[in-house]
C-alpha cells in the first residue's frame, strides 16, 4: 500500500510538470500581433519631432525695423541699428508663454546686414552703436532660447542687396558658404535653417549652389531640418497667409520642385499622394500685416489666428508665426498679449475630448491594435488598425454617447500614425446618419471646424472611403470651440 501511494504521488508530480511544460510550449506558439507594413516614404526622426511642435515662431529683426521697410536696399548705414532695450530673454519668455518650442531668427535678411559679428563683412552689428559694436544678437538669442528650453533656427537670406559679390556665382557662393559655416560652427544645436528664393524682379542674375549649401549644413549639424521650396526636410506651403491646401500630403516628388519657381505653388500646397519623398509643409504668416515691425500696424485678431491654426496645423502642417520685435528690441505688449490669448484659446478648445466619455466601436480590429489606442496620450505609435483581410469596402469608427445623451461639439480631430506613412485619401463624417464632413487627407492632424456651427448628436461615425493601405488612426476627438 505504501509503495502504491508513493507511485501515485510520483505520477501526479510527473503529470503536473508535464502539463505545465505543455502550457509553456503552447504559449510560445502564440504569436504576438505585429504592426502593419509601412507605406513609403516615411518621415525621419527629426521630421517627426518638427511635426509635433505644431506652432513655431519667426522673428524678423534688423535694419528694416528702423527704416520702416519690408525689403531693405542694402545701402543702409549700420549705425541706424540701435535697439535701446534689446532683451532676447523677453522674446523667449513670450514664446514659452505661447507654447512655442522653436524660434527662428533672421540672422541676415535681403539687405545683407548681419546680426552677428561676421568676419567676412563689416556690414553688421560691428559697425552699430549697439553695445559699442561688440554685440551679438544671434548669440544673445541662442542663449536666451536655450535657457527657456526652446530650440533655435536661423534664416540666412540668399539674396544679398549689399555685398558686391552678389551676381558673381563663384565669389558669392563662396561668401555665402563661409557665413553658413561661421554660423553653424559658432552656434550649436540649430534645429531648422531657412532658405528661400525671394528676390526682386530687377535683382542680378545669380545661381545659388543649393546642393553645396545643403550638404554643408548636414555635415556641420546633421539633426537640422532644412526648409526651402524644395526641402530637403521641410517644404514651403506655397503662400504666406498661413493656409495649406484642403488636400495636403506630406509626400511629394522633389524632382518636380525648384527653389523660387512660382509655377509650383499649387503643387507645394497639396503635395502628392504618389510622392517619392517625405517633405511636409510649413505655413508661414505674420501676426501683423508686415514681416518687420511697423508702428502703424496692429496684430491680427484672435479669430483670425484661430482660422490660421485650423487651416495650417489642422491641415497636416506646422504653423510658422512671425512675431517681429520693435525698435527698442522688444516684442510689443499687444503682440505678446495676443499670443497668450491664442495659446489660451487653443488650450480651452482642446482641453476636453468628448470621445473619451463615449463608447467607441470600429469596423474591425487587427490583434493588439484596438480602438482604445485612439484615446490614449500617444498620438504617434499607439493606433487602431483594422484587419488586413476584412474585405470591407470602407473602414469606420463609431463614437456613441453613453446613456442616450447628446454630444455637443463643433470640432472633430483625426490623426494618422504617420510613423508608418500617410495613407488616407478620402474620409467622411456623419452625425446621426447625416453627412457633416466630406474631406480628403488627414496626415499628422486633421481638424474639422464645422461650418454649420454647433452639432448635437448621439452617434458620430468617421468613415474612411479610400486609403493607400489599411488606415492607422492614432487619435480621434470631439471638441467644442466657444470662440
Amino acid at each position: 500500500m505504501v509503495r502504491l501511494r508513493l507511485w501515485w504521488c510520483s505520477f501526479l508530480i510527473t503529470f503536473t510538470v508535464f502539463f505545465q511544460q505543455l502550457r509553456i510550449c503552447s504559449c510560445w506558439n502564440e504569436e504576438t500581433p505585429t504592426p502593419p507594413l509601412p507605406i513609403l516614404p516615411l518621415p525621419t526622426y527629426s521630421q517627426i519631432k518638427w511635426q509635433q511642435r505644431e506652432i513655431i515662431m519667426f522673428l524678423h529683426f534688423g535694419v528694416n525695423t528702423f527704416t520702416d521697410r519690408e525689403w531693405g536696399t542694402g545701402q543702409e548705414n549700420p549705425a541706424i541699428f540701435n535697439p535701446t532695450r534689446l532683451n532676447t530673454t523677453q522674446w523667449a519668455t513670450v514664446a514659452a508663454d505661447a507654447g512655442v518650442s522653436l524660434m527662428i531668427l533672421t540672422a541676415k535678411h535681403h539687405d545683407g546686414f548681419c546680426l552677428w559679428p561676421s568676419k567676412y563683412t563689416d556690414h553688421s552689428v560691428i559697425r552699430s552703436p549697439w553695445q559699442g559694436g561688440k554685440g551679438d544678437v544671434v548669440r544673445d538669442f541662442v542663449n536666451a532660447a536655450t535657457a527657456q528650453g526652446i530650440d533655435v533656427g536661423i534664416y540666412l537670406s540668399p539674396w544679398d542687396r549689399h555685398d558686391h559679390r552678389y551676381g558673381n556665382d563663384l565669389l558669392y557662393n563662396q561668401y555665402y558658404l563661409a557665413q553658413l559655416q561661421e554660423l553653424l560652427k559658432k552656434y550649436q544645436n540649430v534645429r531648422e535653417i531657412w532658405f528661400d528664393g525671394a528676390k526682386g524682379a530687377k535683382a542680378k542674375n545669380m545661381s545659388y549652389y543649393f546642393s553645396d549649401w545643403f550638404s554643408m549644413v548636414k555635415e556641420l549639424q546633421s539633426s537640422i531640418n532644412i526648409f526651402s521650396d524644395a526641402g530637403p526636410d521641410v517644404r514651403w506651403v506655397g503662400e504666406e497667409t498661413g493656409s495649406a491646401g484642403y488636400t495636403c500630403w506630406s509626400t511629394i516628388n522633389r524632382t518636380s520642385l525648384s527653389i523660387g519657381n512660382s509655377s509650383i505653388t499649387k503643387y507645394l500646397s497639396s503635395g502628392d499622394p504618389k510622392g517619392t519623398h517625405w517633405l511636409p509643409a510649413e505655413c508661414d504668416v505674420s501676426i501683423r500685416p508686415g514681416w518687420f515691425w511697423h508702428k502703424s500696424e496692429s496684430p491680427k485678431r484672435l479669430s483670425e489666428l484661430l482660422n490660421i491654426y485650423y487651416n495650417s496645423v489642422g491641415r497636416n502642417c506646422v504653423l510658422l508665426l512671425n512675431v517681429p520685435p520693435n525698435k527698442s528690441g522688444l516684442i510689443t505688449d499687444v503682440d505678446a498679449q495676443r499670443l497668450k490669448e491664442f495659446r489660451s484659446a487653443i488650450n480651452t478648445i482642446f482641453q476636453h475630448n468628448l470621445a473619451e466619455d463615449c463608447f467607441v466601436k470600429v469596423s474591425s480590429q487587427r490583434g493588439g491594435f484596438g480602438a482604445e489606442n485612439m484615446l490614449d496620450s500617444d498620438h504617434l505609435w499607439s493606433y487602431w488598425a483594422p484587419k488586413d483581410d476584412g474585405g470591407e469596402k470602407d473602414h469606420w469608427i463609431e463614437i456613441r454617447a453613453k446613456d442616450g445623451n447628446f454630444l455637443r461639439f463643433n470640432v472633430i480631430s483625426i490623426q494618422e500614425a504617420i510613423g508608418l506613412g500617410q495613407r488616407i485619401k478620402r474620409h467622411q463624417i456623419y452625425a446621426d446618419d447625416k453627412l457633416i464632413v466630406k474631406a480628403t487627407t488627414v496626415g499628422y492632424k486633421r481638424l474639422h471646424r464645422l461650418d454649420e456651427g454647433e452639432v448635437q448628436a448621439r452617434v458620430v461615425r468617421i468613415t474612411i472611403r479610400e486609403s493607400k493601405a489599411v488606415p492607422l488612426i492614432s487619435s480621434i476627438g470631439l471638441y467644442f470651440d466657444p470662440f
